[in-house]
C-alpha cells in the first residue's frame, strides 16, 4: 500500500498512491492511518486523487479510520474523489457521514 504525507499547519494530508483501493489494501491503510493518528496526527484530509476504484472492505477500513477519530475529537474530510468513488458515497449513503470537498484547499478550510 502506497500512501504518501503532507504536514501543514492545519491537517494531516494522505494522499491515497494506488490506482485500486480494495481487500488486499485495507488492512495495511487502515495500520498506516492508525499509526499517524498515533503520532498525534488527529486532523486528516485523505485525498482519493490516485484512486480508479474503491471496493467496499476499503470502504470500511476508511469508516474504521472515521470511528477511531471521533473519540479523539478528531476529524476527517475526504477530497478528490471522481465520479464513480462520489457515486459509491452516496449510494452508501455515507456521503452524510463523511465531510466529503473538491480539493485540499477547500477542505483546510474546514480546520
Amino acid at each position: 500500500m502506497k500512501i504518501s504525507t503532507v504536514k501543514t499547519d492545519k491537517a494531516l494530508i494522505i494522499n491515497i498512491e494506488e490506482a485500486e483501493a480494495n481487500f488486499s489494501k485495507s488492512d495495511q491503510f487502515k495500520e498506516l492511518v492508525f499509526q499517524e493518528i498515533e503520532k498525534g496526527n488527529h486532523q486528516l484530509i485523505l485525498s482519493f486523487k490516485q484512486v480508479d476504484y474503491l471496493d467496499s472492505s476499503f470502504l470500511g477500513a476508511v469508516v474504521a479510520v472515521l470511528k477511531h477519530l471521533i473519540p479523539l475529537q478528531g476529524k476527517l474530510v475526504l477530497v478528490e474523489l471522481n465520479t464513480d468513488i462520489k457515486n459509491l458515497f452516496e449510494l452508501t449513503r455515507l456521503d452524510k457521514v463523511f465531510e466529503i470537498k473538491d480539493d485540499v484547499v477547500e477542505a483546510s478550510n474546514i480546520f
